[in-house]
C-alpha cells in the first residue's frame, strides 16, 4: 500500500467535552464518526492555553521555555524553525494548509507573507487570521468579503462587541456561506475534490472556531437550548492561605459581569459553532470517501486550547483549569480503522500529535524536540507518558493521572505586565513557590 493521505483536522478554543463522544451536549456526528474508527485519548493536554505559544510548541515540539514564547504577542516562528511538517514534506508529500496557523503576526496582509508557511513545510496555502483578527488583517477570505460588501459589516459587528459586551451571544453579521468556518471547510474540501498529483496529500484544516466571539450564524445559533446546556463549574470558596498566581489574577482582574442567563447562552451559541465545524469536516470526510481514498487516510485532530465559558465565572483560556487547559485529542488510522474505536486514558500533549503523524507518514524527526509519538498509544494498554506539562507566562503545571500541581513565578502575584521570557531570570529553585490547582 502507497504512503497514506494525512488529514489533520484543528479547531481553536475548543473544550475536551465539547464533542458528543466526550460529553452529552453537543452533536458532533463526524468526530464522533472519527473518534469510533480510531482512539479518542480523554486526558489531552495543551502544552500552553493560550493561541500563538500553543501554536508554535505544536509545530516545533518545544515547550514556551525553549521558545521563549510565553504569552500572545508579536512573534514571527524563524523561516528555519524545525518543524514537523517540513519532515512530512521531505517525505514526498504535497502539504497544504487552509485556515489559522498564528505563527506570525496577524498584521497587514497574510497573502504577503505565505513564503513563510512555504518554509515551514507547507505548499498550498490559503490563510486566514482568526475570528478577531480578520476584523484587522487582509486575507483572500476578508478581500472575499469586501468584494461582497461585507467587510465593514463585520468590523462594525466586532467594534460594537468589543466596546459594550464582549461575551454578547448573536448571530454573526456574515451569511452563513461565507462564516469564517464554513470558508475554511468549504476551500479545503475543494481542494481535496481536485487534487490530481502523484503524491500522497498531507492537508491541514485548521478552523477558527469555537473561538469567541459567541457568534455562530443561524440556523446553528438557534440549534441547542440555552436551558439544556451544562450548568459552569462555580468557583469553589477559597477558605486557606496558599500562594497566589495568574489565576487568582484572572479571577480578582478579569472576571468578567455576568447577568443571569449569559453563561447558558455562551454554551449554547459555543455548541452551534462546534457543530458547524462538525458538520463541515462530515462534507471533507464524504469528499474524500468519494475519491475512495478514506480507507488509506491519516486523520489526526485536536485543539490549542479550550474555553472557561462560564466556569469559576471566567471566560477565555490563561488558566491550568479543565476548561481551559484539556482539548480534544482524536487519532485514526487505516488500521484502527479495521478494529474499531479504542478509548485511552493515557496522558497526552497537544503537542505529540506532530511525531505521531510523521511516524505515520513513514518517518521520524531528527531534531530536538519533546513531544512523543503516540503511535504505541494507538494500541491497548500502551503507556505514552506518567506526567504532561503546560505554561503560560512564567507559570508551570505539571499534571499526573492522581493530582495537579502549578508553580507561580518568584512571589505572590504574576507581573501585571506579561513578560515574553522570563526563562532566564528563573534558574534559582528558592525563587519559585508551589500553588495547587
Amino acid at each position: 500500500m502507497t504512503n497514506p493521505n494525512i488529514l489533520f483536522l484543528m479547531t481553536d478554543q475548543q473544550r475536551w467535552d465539547a464533542m458528543g463522544c466526550s460529553g452529552d451536549w453537543v452533536d458532533t456526528p463526524a468526530l464522533d464518526r472519527i473518534a469510533a474508527e480510531g482512539v479518542r485519548f480523554t486526558q489531552c493536554v495543551t502544552t500552553t492555553p493560550i493561541c500563538i505559544p500553543a501554536r508554535v510548541t505544536l509545530a516545533t515540539g518545544r515547550y514556551p521555555h525553549n521558545n521563549s514564547v510565553w504569552n500572545n504577542m508579536r512573534y514571527t516562528m524563524p523561516p528555519d524553525a524545525p518543524t514537523w511538517m517540513r519532515s512530512i514534506r521531505d517525505l514526498g508529500y504535497r502539504t497544504s494548509l487552509f485556515g489559522k496557523t498564528h505563527l506570525h503576526p496577524h498584521r497587514g496582509d497574510l497573502r504577503e507573507r505565505e513564503h513563510l508557511l512555504n518554509a515551514y513545510g507547507l505548499d498550498d496555502v490559503d490563510e486566514i487570521g482568526g475570528p478577531r483578527a480578520s476584523a484587522v488583517v487582509m486575507s483572500h477570505l476578508t478581500a472575499r468579503w469586501e468584494a461582497k460588501g461585507l467587510l465593514e459589516a463585520y468590523r462594525d459587528d466586532y467594534e460594537e462587541r468589543f466596546s459594550n459586551k464582549p461575551h454578547v451571544v448573536r448571530p454573526s453579521a456574515l451569511p452563513l456561506e461565507d462564516y469564517i468556518d464554513v470558508y475554511v471547510g468549504q476551500q479545503a474540501k475543494r481542494y481535496l475534490e481536485t487534487y490530481d498529483r502523484d503524491e500522497p496529500w498531507f492537508c491541514w484544516v485548521s478552523f477558527g472556531g469555537p473561538h469567541e466571539p459567541w457568534d455562530a450564524p443561524e440556523p446553528y445559533a438557534g440549534m441547542y437550548d440555552p436551558e439544556a446546556m451544562p450548568a459552569p463549574v462555580p468557583r469553589p470558596v477559597d477558605e486557606h492561605p496558599r500562594p497566589k498566581g495568574l489565576l487568582d489574577q484572572r479571577m480578582e482582574r478579569s472576571s468578567p459581569k455576568l447577568d443571569p442567563g449569559d453563561e447558558a447562552a455562551m454554551r449554547a451559541n459555543y455548541a452551534g459553532n462546534v457543530r458547524l465545524i462538525d458538520d463541515q469536516i462530515g462534507e471533507i470526510l464524504a469528499a474524500i470517501e468519494a475519491r475512495g481514498e478514506l480507507d488509506n487516510t491519516v486523520i489526526g485532530f485536536t485543539s490549542d486550547h479550550g474555553e472557561m465559558n462560564g466556569d469559576w465565572g471566567l471566560i477565555y483560556k490563561t488558566v491550568f483549569l479543565d476548561g481551559s487547559l484539556r482539548v480534544p485529542m482524536l487519532i485514526r488510522t487505516p488500521e484502527t480503522a479495521k478494529n474499531g474505536g479504542l478509548i485511552s486514558n493515557e496522558l497526552v500533549e497537544n503537542c505529540d500529535l506532530g511525531p505521531t503523524l510523521t511516524e505515520l507518514a513513514g518517518g521520524e524527526l531528527t531534531h530536538r524536540q519533546f513531544a512523543r509519538s503516540l503511535c504505541p498509544a494507538l494500541e491497548a494498554n500502551a503507556e505514552h507518558r506518567d506526567n504532561v506539562v503546560s505554561e503560560i507566562a512564567g507559570e508551570f503545571m505539571l499534571m499526573t493521572q492522581d493530582w495537579k500541581m502549578a508553580l507561580t513565578y518568584c512571589s505572590t502575584a504574576i507581573p501585571t505586565r506579561w513578560r515574553p521570557a522570563i526563562w532566564p531570570d528563573c534558574r534559582n529553585p528558592r525563587r519559585w513557590r508551589t500553588n495547587c490547582a
